[in-house]
């Protein structure tokens, strides 16, 4: 009869099995989130799939969508539904002018038969919904919208040789066209009038609204779409980290950046409250911190750098072009990210990824980790070729000297034996000659 410590019972033997499920079980858990989590962040790939089977309308909306936040650097269509609320609640004819600037964009690169899979990303959608809510800004027509998609073409014709994007050089061009053709005395499309500074701000450092310092970060981020309302600012924010988290703080810290810069630069307090110092500094640092290049502490830091930066080239470029009547627009975002996407450097922690791999911050990361990843392994196995080549090589030299070895000791030996022979036989003709001369013949004695 068996013991019972020889026989553990079904208690016992559940409780021995349960140790290794645990993390087994975690690790489904945690993959069943993250497939889960896919489903609304990042660029809701496994959504647009579902979408290229449905109907045309149902995949226009979805494109249009993606065109809203893809001024943000953000391809999900939940994220430009939540832009285009926070757009009603600053203004709804703003945010009319807007959708109608992105469905013309579209449908006129629909027409072009440009690349459908860029369509379906919103990358002609986006600088249609800033000609349309500038326009609605600036002046009382958005005539322009349909021509986004044929300025972005020739400049992407441009700019991938170089694998660089196009950004919203295209909403610049038409805009700056528009207000330079028609003019600000014009019986159909009157325009605010824009006119440099004239005299010196009223600047009383005791004066200054730390709240309204603090609000005009939100305001910074919500000025990108020309909006001037925190709570829309707020918004915008959260429709950030609904796809990508490093987005949304990379786009915190450059309209904060905007609003030191602008505080150093003395700028008027009002400019900053509005949030004029902010918006180009977010694109920027969105643009280099992580969606271009691969998020290190290296990346974040050029980031940063690159908000300062351009700060300082808008306040210049606003300087220039308030001369001619004109805005600033996202030319110094423009002009400041192409620079530092030419940057070159020796380091590989700055590495800018290929046009044809960016997607968003957190994909892209860990596209950079796999390549490093399949480097370290490609040198390890030549490091280790290299060294089994070298042990060959030496294993070989050292056969080769065994039997150049064996080869003088045979030659060495076969000369002693030689010699010995000689040796001997000389030996042998010299007794041979001793017995001839003392031998005896019978016929000398008769």
């Amino acid at each position: 009869m068996a013991s019972p410590e020889n026989n553990p019972s079904l208690e016992d033997r559940v409780e021995g099995q349960s140790g290794p499920v645990g993390p087994a079980s975690l690790h489904r858990a945690w993959t069943h989130f993250l497939k889960v989590l896919s489903y609304f962040s990042g660029d809701m790939e496994v959504f647009g799939k579902w979408m290229e089977k449905q109907f045309f309308l149902l995949q226009l909306l979805d494109w249009v969508l993606r065109g809203a936040a893809q001024v943000m650097f953000v391809n999900n269509p939940l994220s430009g539904l939540v832009i285009f609320a926070g757009l009603i609640l600053q203004n709804y004819w703003w945010a009319l002018n807007g959708f109608v600037g992105t469905l013309f964009a579209t449908i006129s690169a629909l027409i072009l038969q440009q690349s459908r899979s860029a369509i379906a990303a919103g990358l002609y959608g986006y600088n249609g919904i800033l000609v349309g809510l500038l326009m609605a800004v600036f002046s009382n027509a958005a005539l322009t919208c349909p021509c986004s998609p044929i300025v972005s073409s020739a400049l992407a014709s441009i700019n991938t040789r170089w694998d660089l994007p196009v950004f919203t050089l295209p909403f610049n061009i038409l805009v700056c066209l528009h207000m330079v053709a028609t003019g600000h005395y014009n019986h159909h499309f009157p325009q605010v009038l824009i006119q440099p500074r004239s005299e010196l701000p009223n600047i009383t450092w005791s004066e200054i609204d730390v709240a309204k310092l603090f609000r005009s970060i939100p305001v910074g981020i919500g000025q990108v779409y020309g909006c001037d309302n925190p709570w829309t600012g707020g918004i915008f924010i959260i429709s950030l980290f609904i796809s990508s988290p490093i987005t949304c703080v990379h786009a915190v810290l450059g309209s904060a950046v905007g609003m030191v810069s602008g505080l150093a630069l003395s700028a008027p307090f009002e400019d900053i409250y509005f949030g004029l110092w902010g918006y180009n500094c977010v694109l920027a640092c969105i643009a280099v911190g992580g969606m271009f290049y691969a998020l290190t502490w290296q990346v974040h830091l050029l980031a940063i750098t690159c908000a300062f930066f351009c700060a300082y080239l808008g306040s210049a470029i606003s300087n220039v072009m308030s001369t001619l009547g004109l805005p600033a627009c996202t030319w110094p975002f423009c002009l400041s990210a192409l620079t530092f996407l030419l940057l070159t450097t020796g380091t590989k922690r700055i590495f800018k990824l290929p046009l044809a791999k960016v997607t968003y911050p957190e994909k892209n990361l860990a596209f950079y980790w796999r390549l490093k990843k399949q480097e370290k392994a490609e040198k390890a196995a030549k490091e280790s070729q290299e060294q089994l080549n070298a042990e060959i090589t030496l294993h070989e030299k050292n056969q080769l000297k065994l039997e150049l070895r064996r080869i003088e000791e045979g030659r060495q030996e076969s000369e002693n034996n030689n010699s010995t022979e000689m040796d001997e036989g000389v030996n042998v003709e010299g007794t041979n000659r001793e017995d001839n001369s003392t031998k005896v013949v019978p016929g000398d004695y008769v």
